[in-house]
């Protein structure tokens, strides 16, 4: 990993918002599920929640890789996926029409916020909606009376990262140090995390130009076989 990539990585990691998320809900075309996780890695988001039936692949084209950036997390059921980010200390905000409902942009997104997104075609289930903190509404002027799922994730997230921006919260790191030095060796070293995870070889640390800095024991625990593989010269001790 070069100094200049390392520096760009550094920079986003640093911006990483972890006490703000989505959950969503039985989405189930494979194209919206890639555009909320990409609108994710836009505004912030560092982990992201779902409930499936079944996981479906991201679409390379529409995630455009922030799928490698944004943890997702898949949970059993909604009562799991919700009891998790309420035991984080978050509101939960569903988007659902209803009496109670308020404008997107009324809610204070400072606070520990997750928004909870249902599938294309009936929303969120009645259990995730017993759940939920507050339901949000994007007001609509036209016939139709609901957007695209990914399209309302994107301007309620956005609507979050003004909010954030304007109380600096982008300005001081959320995101622990040594999550920021896995995704640092994960992203960088890619071929390495392979090793790592197949031979249960704990990641090592990165210098601050982007190199590794691991002692003489982890090179040879990687035993590396294949001399495409082996580190920059630079990188690795001079007595190997």
């Amino acid at each position: 990993m070069s100094p200049e990539r390392y520096q760009r990585v550094r920079r986003v990691l640093d911006q990483r918002q972890t006490d703000l998320t989505v959950v969503i809900e039985n989405v189930h075309k494979p194209h919206n599920v890639s555009a909320i996780v990409r609108t994710c890695d836009a505004v912030g988001i560092h982990r992201a929640h779902a409930v499936w039936d079944r996981k479906y692949t991201m679409r390379v084209h529409t995630a455009m890789g922030s799928e490698q950036w944004v943890r997702m997390d898949s949970h059993n059921t909604i009562t799991d996926a919700l009891g998790h980010v309420k035991q984080a200390g978050m509101q939960v905000l569903v988007t659902h029409l209803s009496d109670t409902a308020v404008d997107f942009r009324d809610v204070d997104y400072t606070r520990p916020t997750a928004i909870l997104f249902g599938q294309e075609r009936y929303g969120v289930t009645d259990e995730a909606l017993a759940l939920a903190d507050q339901d949000i509404v994007i007001p609509m002027a036209g016939m139709v009376q609901s957007l695209n799922v990914s399209v309302a994730a994107a301007l309620i997230l956005y609507e979050a990262q003004r909010q954030r921006q304007i109380a600096g919260l982008y300005e001081r790191r959320q995101l622990p140090e040594s999550e920021c030095q896995s995704l640092l060796f994960e992203r960088g070293y890619p071929r390495l995390r392979r090793i790592c995870d197949e031979r249960g070889i704990a990641y090592p640390p990165i210098g601050d130009e982007g190199q590794i800095t691991a002692d003489e024991s982890w090179w040879r625990d990687i035993q590396l076989s294949d001399a495409s593989a082996e580190p920059p010269r630079k990188f690795r001790p001079s007595h190997i």
